[in-house]
């Protein structure tokens, strides 16, 4: 039941219910990755099988892919589709210009791709992911196994010449083992404490040699829906210059993710 959720799930749940009003028969859809997405593929798959909605799914990761075809949405890749309608994600950060920090997940590559190749980003939160300055978040950013001591190391020579607060850089672990990410790749976490200029230090990360792709995403996002325990979601579109604000009544029967893990 609603009821029982708890203030940030009926938050996370609010925020994906919103989005769904973006997507309509016969779209492509980009699905991100993440707790926050995941609650956006159990809805629209509950739409897939109660209204008729049909749509096809392009997802940012094999666990994406693997939930989008259990609840009943037609998976395709990003190459079948060629360019995609809306692409709708999770953010580990937003600030006031809808500049994200993603890849929590490990996923950012794959997100940012899709992301890019899609009309509109529309992005789900709690109130949580709102910050003033981007950087609380480690920064992730994909590298190759091959000389990744090495890339690591001129990452934090970069560092040095960047406006953030912390240059620490940590390789993200599975147990004891590096974490690999769906491409193959190491992630690194910049534990930044704050990044003053996100565009130079994007465009300063992505030139190092070994290192695929950055968590930063820069004007990429067009929508953010932040959804709030108290049934409150508030909506703002940069492309539209709208700020509003939608208020749901949880119903007992609201909670359709009994099974669904994070």
């Amino acid at each position: 039941m609603a009821s029982e959720l708890s203030p940030i799930d009926k938050a996370k749940f609010l925020a994906a219910k919103q989005a769904t009003e973006y997507v309509e028969t016969g779209m492509k859809v980009g699905l991100g990755t993440g707790s926050t997405a995941a609650w956006l593929v159990q809805c629209l798959g509950e739409m897939v099988r109660e209204e008729g909605l049909k749509i096809k799914g392009v997802p940012t990761s094999t666990r994406t892919a693997d939930l989008a075809r259990k609840v009943g949405i037609e998976v395709i890749t990003l190459d079948e589709a060629k360019w995609l309608d809306v692409t709708i994600d999770g953010a580990d950060e937003y600030d006031s210009n809808l500049t994200l920090i993603k890849g929590g997940g490990g996923a950012h590559l794959q997100e940012k791709v899709v992301a890019t190749a899609s009309e509109r980003m529309i992005v789900i939160a709690d109130a949580s992911k709102k910050v003033d300055t981007l950087g609380a978040f480690p920064l992730p950013v994909e590298v190759i196994p091959f000389g990744a001591n090495i890339t690591k190391k001129l990452i934090e020579e970069t560092l040095v010449g960047m406006d953030v607060l912390g240059r620490e850089v940590t390789q993200r672990m599975n147990g004891d083992k590096p974490f690999i990410s769906d491409e193959g790749n190491f992630i690194f976490d910049l534990h930044l404490k704050r990044i003053g200029n996100p565009h130079q230090l994007s465009l300063a990360l992505n030139q190092i040699p070994g290192l695929v792709e950055n968590g930063l995403f820069i004007d990429i996002c067009d929508v953010v829906i932040v959804g709030h325990g108290d049934g409150r979601v508030d909506v703002r579109d940069l492309s539209n210059d709208i700020d509003e604000v939608v208020r749901f009544d949880l119903r007992d029967d609201d909670n359709i993710f009994t099974d669904l893990g994070d």
